[in-house]
């Protein structure tokens, strides 16, 4: 393991999982332009790392983010980043697979940050809200435009509506989470996932991912174009070529993203 100190942003590298954890407790693990830049930041380092497979999002001292810092943007912080969205992650798209490891409080923006992840990881005790109405605003960090794609929407439209906190039980039932823990195990948990993710090819995995965003958000028939170039690119790959010869050897593949 590798720590690597870049505050209110702290990374570590557990084998070739890169976790990413929101260090502000004191706020709350509020998010305002330096949580922002650092998410963004290793995001960044994420898919540009070919050591890299899968990162995990978290907050320090048990408590996932209590979203936007209102007092820093009452300073005329902006916790958003251009072209990535809010806390330089809603809008980013990053190519590789992020799983959210989400103990206590996940409210607005940090409900938002676990709906930006591709998995969701979730202590029984958390909380899961979209506040934003109640102050006067929306849930714009993608809350409403993707809870309503997540889970049915008069559900959707409930939570979004009303403000209401969301137990990680029922966010389970509604199938918002991946996983329920026991409080304190949603890192550890979220890592045996990346674990698992990290054991397959990474150009499938990141191919995975592609055809599966485009599907969520485009017609079927553009996906499964999208797929098509994908899988023809995935033939022609060494990774696919070890696939099959480990397969056919009776052995773990040994993969060189290539």
């Amino acid at each position: 393991m590798t720590d690597i100190e870049n505050q209110p942003v702290r990374t570590e590298v557990h084998e070739n999982t890169l976790v990413i954890t929101i260090d502000r407790p004191k706020a709350r693990n509020a998010v305002n332009a330096a949580v922002a830049e650092g998410i963004a930041e290793a995001v960044r380092r994420l898919d540009e790392d070919p050591q890299l497979r899968v990162g995990v999002l978290t907050g320090a001292e048990r408590m996932f983010s209590a979203g936007m810092d209102l007092k820093a943007a009452a300073n005329g912080e902006s916790a958003s980043i251009e072209d990535k969205g809010f806390a330089g992650l809603t809008e980013a798209e990053p190519d590789k697979p992020l799983i959210a490891a989400v103990e206590g409080f996940a409210m607005g923006g940090g409900f938002e940050l676990a709906l930006a992840c591709d998995l969701v990881v979730a202590g029984s005790s958390a909380k899961f809200a979209l506040p934003e109405v109640q102050r006067g605003l929306i849930a714009g960090g993608g809350g409403a435009v993707r809870l309503p794609n997540r889970i049915p929407y008069h559900l959707a439209m409930e939570l979004i509506l009303t403000g209401e906190k969301l137990t990680a039980e029922r966010a389970a039932e509604l199938g918002v989470l991946n996983r329920v823990t026991a409080d304190g195990a949603a890192e550890s948990t979220a890592l045996e996932l990346a674990a698992g993710i990290s054991r397959n090819a990474p150009l499938a995995v990141k191919a995975a991912k592609r055809v599966s965003r485009t599907a969520a958000r485009d017609s079927e028939q553009q996906a499964f174009t999208a797929q098509r170039e994908e899988i023809r690119a995935l033939l022609a790959s060494e990774d696919f070529a070890e696939g099959a010869r480990a397969f056919a050897e009776r052995r773990s593949p040994n993969w060189s993203a290539r």
